[in-house]
């Protein structure tokens, strides 16, 4: 008699593959890429601006880009760097008495209930229309990788973006920091060059001072960094390395 074993259901969007980095060609970091700081910024004291009334953002770090069978997986965010720099960050804002406020920002892919344009829903189907998921596998999708669930603490505040590539429309991002008294925004996550870059700027117009961690971060694709890094650094917020805030944030 022959028994049939059937396989447990698949909790992932897609087929759990485990990249290879070897293949992926990639850096494990991209410090490299992140440009001195701007001549405006260097006259700045960072030890001193990182010691006021502060926040850490953590923007769409999902088992989507670091895990396999995300959806956003083979952009080969798993073996780039900015998942480990991400957690030294977060330690040393923990141990730093002025960070008030830890917020742990999802970015999902599937967005089928969220009301939408003509443009989203054209943009929106293109991320996901092809894949037929179950409502528990985009659970699993958009839900705060395993390494940074283990560092989220009773109080912070845990939210989802619902506009394109900011957290601070349509959420209670900007009423939760001034209620907070907020200076200052250090910024992880991805994608530099959507979500982190317009969090940067909605900040500043915000009256907060965001701070970008480089090397937490990523594009796409590694060489669309450089030039975004440039971007950014030139107009809107400083960005720097995680071995510097580690050593300015302790000062």
């Amino acid at each position: 008699m022959t028994v049939t074993v059937e396989s447990p259901p698949r909790i992932t969007p897609l087929e759990p593959v485990e990249l290879d980095p070897q293949e992926l060609g990639f850096a494990p970091t991209n410090v490299a890429s992140i440009p001195p700081l701007a001549p405006h910024w260097q006259p700045l004291d960072f030890p001193e601006i990182l010691s006021r009334p502060a926040a850490f953002l953590s923007v769409g770090q999902s088992n989507s880009l670091y895990k396999p069978g995300g959806v956003q997986y083979a952009e080969g965010h798993a073996h780039r760097g900015s998942l480990e720099a991400t957690v030294k960050s977060v330690q040393a804002a923990r141990n730093a008495a002025n960070f008030v406020s830890f917020n742990w920002i999802g970015f999902s892919v599937f967005r089928d209930d969220y009301p939408q344009t003509d443009f989203d829903r054209a943009q929106y189907r293109s991320w996901t229309g092809h894949i037929d998921a179950t409502p528990e596998q985009i659970a699993w999708d958009n839900e705060l990788v395993g390494e940074l669930r283990d560092l989220v603490r009773p109080g912070d505040n845990e939210l989802y973006e619902k506009a394109l590539q900011t957290a601070f429309v349509g959420t209670d991002l900007p009423g939760t920091l001034i209620r907070q008294k907020v200076e200052v925004v250090v910024i992880t996550g991805i994608h530099l060059d959507w979500c982190i870059e317009g969090n940067a700027r909605a900040a500043r117009d915000h009256g907060l001072l965001p701070i970008i961690i480089g090397d937490a971060t990523g594009t796409a694709h590694p060489d669309q960094e450089p030039a975004t890094f440039e971007r950014i650094n030139n107009f809107f917020a400083p960005v720097i390395t995680s071995d510097q805030f580690v050593e300015w944030v302790r000062r």
